[in-house]
């Protein structure tokens, strides 16, 4: 498969259009059942996911609702979206070639806080309608900048390691210069309708400019500027197609170690406010049901 991946916000959605208009066989549904109620303002042209993007492995293949096994070889020429994560642990044999596109880390930063808002109100309005108490805490998150290093540099890290054919492009590029970015991919691709490709691409889709907000702001001012100087980097290499050399892989390294203690304390802190509320949602489901008895 030639599997899509990148971050959340980063357009991946994007190169799924791009890729089923080059005439690739897409995997996932674009518009999910409540796509026009809650998520159409985040991604107009629609999502492209599947199962699948939680990775291609023995918990996802064969479909656990139909039972359907997807084999390499019938696969061959299918796009699939498979967020960072999923990719890591998709097994090697489904992985005919990667395109990772990604965003910049203050970009990302912004789009997230924007999704999670459009999410949380979409969940209060239901809530609302149904009558419902909103005694439920929102779901918690890790801290966006931190999420788009740890993801960013768990891709990279994958890349070097299982060795597999990948592509890199920036989010920016395919927006602002599509002509040479989306050719790029299709000449490394080796196949595809490039010009059907190319005329998908929509810069007014982009759901916000890019001015950098005060969210962004603070949470630059969480990381010393050495660390800042690496995540720009590493959008800077993505950006200007350079390749991974040895010396800026060990500063990604370098870098990540001295996250590390951070990254852990968040990760940890997430999944037990993430434990607590879904303990606190099973509980007033309970008492919804004696109370109905």
């Amino acid at each position: 498969m030639i599997i899509v991946t990148g971050t959340k916000r980063s357009g991946t959605s994007m190169w799924m259009q791009l890729l089923s208009a080059a005439g690739l066989l897409p995997i996932g549904s674009a518009f999910p059942r409540d796509w026009e109620q809650t998520l159409k303002g985040a991604n107009p042209a629609g999502f492209w996911e599947s199962e699948l993007r939680k990775g291609i492995y023995y918990a996802t293949n064969p479909d656990p609702k139909t039972g359907v096994y997807l084999f390499p070889e019938d696969t061959r020429r299918h796009a699939v979206k498979v967020f960072i994560p999923g990719l890591i642990r998709t097994d090697r044999a489904f992985i005919d070639g990667v395109i990772a596109t990604v965003r910049p880390w203050r970009q990302y930063a912004r789009s997230v806080h924007r999704l999670y808002t459009i999410e949380r109100q979409a969940r209060h309005k239901a809530r609302a309608e149904r009558g419902a108490d909103n005694d439920i805490p929102d779901a918690t998150f890790l801290p966006p900048v931190l999420e788009w290093w740890m993801e960013n540099f768990s891709l990279i890290s994958d890349i070097v390691t299982r060795r597999y054919p990948f592509y890199m492009v920036s989010y920016e590029s395919v927006l602002e210069e599509p002509d040479q970015s989306v050719r790029g991919v299709f000449e490394w691709l080796k196949y595809g309708d490039v010009e059907a490709a190319i005329s998908q691409v929509e810069p007014s889709l982009r759901t916000q400019d890019e001015a950098v907000d005060d969210l962004a702001v603070e949470e630059e001012g969480l990381f010393e500027p050495e660390t800042i100087g690496v995540f720009d980097q590493l959008y800077q290499v993505v950006r200007t197609q350079e390749p991974l050399t040895q010396a800026f892989v060990d500063r990604l390294n370098e870098t990540n170690e001295r996250l590390s203690e951070r990254i852990q304390t968040a990760v940890k802190e997430t999944a037990q406010a993430q434990l607590e509320r879904r303990r606190l949602i099973q509980t007033k489901l309970q008492e919804r049901r004696s109370d109905s008895e």
